[in-house]
């Protein structure tokens, strides 16, 4: 049986498995887009870390992490390039995978912690050392449901069917879905140059499909999120600096210039005709005229 739950910058893996001698937890770094580069390095009988570069979406997409294990484990066996070993303990390449041994008695529970970060490894280990502490998955579980229930209770609807009242609160969680955090616990985060900045005060989110969501949820978030809406203009302005435009339809990090327009302009003016004020207005009506202006696609 596998559960998992989250907070905002680390996962939680829970495994209950039956009696048995090769229980095995998998990390398989070539699955999903084209890998560039991956590494995995065991660094304690119960911790691993790595990191992960692809190109899909976004054409330099990196990921850093560490992995702790509730337990040792008994042995390890590394597949690099399709060539399996034992032996190894630090491994670069585009074809990593790796399991993990375990000896488990009937419903023993395995517990993985795993920290994530855009800039570094030891990001990652400070996102989980602050965000999840313990051991505790229940404890994690509920917390992760209580943030989710402090969002949602933002609207309130008493009328309706419960069947209607569902897909109205599963709809509003859809649209809560992106953009996310990506700077690190102290602020650190990698930027529209794919260089290392921090944050002054504010969250730096990533994942702005700005092609579509300028016309309904963005303007829903102006009035159940204006304090992340700030911070997503902040973000903006950041990637105007960084990257010589506001973003398209940006992707950790990545400009991937999907779709067409400019539409990071009417977030920006729907949030100011609205009163949010927690930018700065000269800099941001600058970047907006810039973005206007540009020889790009018509």
């Amino acid at each position: 049986n596998a559960e998992l739950t989250a907070t905002t910058r680390a996962g939680f893996h829970r495994y209950t498995f039956p009696a048995n001698e090769r229980a095995n937890i998998v990390i398989d770094l070539k699955h999903r887009d084209k890998v560039l580069e991956s590494g995995l390095k065991i660094t304690a009988p119960d911790e691993v870390e790595g990191y992960r570069v692809s190109r899909d979406w976004a054409s330099k997409q990196m990921i850093y992490f560490v992995a702790k294990f509730s337990k040792p484990f008994n042995s390890h066996t590394i597949s690099s390039a399709d060539q399996v070993s034992s032996d190894l303990t630090d491994v670069n390449g585009d074809n990593i995978k790796a399991f993990f041994t375990f000896s488990t008695v009937q419903n023993e529970k395995i517990l993985v912690k795993v920290g994530i970060s855009g800039v570094s490894v030891e990001g990652a280990r400070k996102n989980l050392e602050s965000e999840i502490p313990g051991w505790e998955f229940d404890k994690t579980a509920k917390e992760a449901a209580h943030s989710w229930n402090d969002v949602l209770e933002k609207i309130k609807v008493e009328d309706g069917t419960p069947e209607q009242q569902v897909v109205f609160y599963t709809s509003l969680y859809h649209t809560l879905l992106q953009p996310n955090i990506y700077c690190d616990v102290d602020g650190q985060y990698r930027g529209r140059d794919l260089k290392i900045h921090k944050t002054e005060g504010f969250d730096y989110y990533t994942v702005f499909s700005l092609w579509d969501t300028y016309r309904a949820a963005n303007p829903l978030y102006t009035l159940i999120e204006p304090n992340r809406v700030s911070d997503f203009i902040k973000t903006f302005l950041r990637q105007y600096d960084e990257g010589g435009m506001l973003p398209v339809w940006e992707l950790s990090g990545n400009e991937t210039g999907c779709m067409i327009g400019y539409h990071a302009v009417p977030v920006i003016a729907d949030a100011w005709l609205k009163g949010i004020r927690g930018f700065d207005g000269d800099k941001a009506l600058q970047a907006m005229k810039h973005s206007a202006e540009q020889d790009h696609l018509g």
